[in-house]
């Protein structure tokens, strides 16, 4: 059982600590960058095994109803090509000394990304160049039950608390 509001604070404080190791203090928050905000998502949370093998062969499997992954999202926008590498190389190495685990990175004329999941849990914060001079910033954790008497949206997700990361770029 996870709570999505705890999920969704711990997530935007990971956010946050790759904010700080990132040191981009040209940067703005992009208030335009999709999907920004805090997000409760059980369309890829599937049946695993053997007693739902039914439902795990179908064309199109069902979710699992009150099982939902977290994620926190925003972008900055500012940040040149060859400030995200330099971003990314600090954040990467910081970050590794804290000990965080590297499970991606790479810098090429095609991807400018770093993955990184922090001590023991299996959250994960990816950090991704993109054009016009913007640099995304994603957490997500796995899949989990959410508890009975979850506060719920009128869209029938899980409540979440507003961002607060990057904290310094928020009014």
């Amino acid at each position: 059982m996870a709570d999505p509001a705890v999920t969704s604070q711990r997530l935007d404080g990971l956010t946050q600590q790759v904010y700080d190791t990132l040191d981009v203090p040209q940067a703005t928050l992009d208030p335009k960058w999709p999907g920004s905000g805090q997000e409760a998502d059980g369309s890829g949370c599937y049946y695993t095994g053997l007693k739902d093998l039914t439902k795990q062969v179908s064309d199109s499997p069902p979710s699992v109803p009150g099982v939902v992954t977290v994620s926190s999202e925003w972008g900055l926008k500012g940040v040149t090509p060859s400030q995200a590498v330099s971003a990314l190389r600090r954040a990467r190495k910081e970050l590794t000394r804290r000990g965080w685990k590297v499970t991606r990175y790479e810098i090429s004329d095609y991807w400018t990304v770093l993955s990184v999941q922090p001590p023991g849990t299996d959250d994960v914060v990816r950090v991704e160049a993109f054009p016009y001079d913007r640099l995304g910033v994603v957490a997500y954790s796995e899949c989990a039950r959410y508890p009975s008497g979850t506060p719920m949206t009128e869209w029938g997700d899980p409540e979440l608390p507003a961002p607060q990361a990057p904290a310094p770029l928020r009014g």
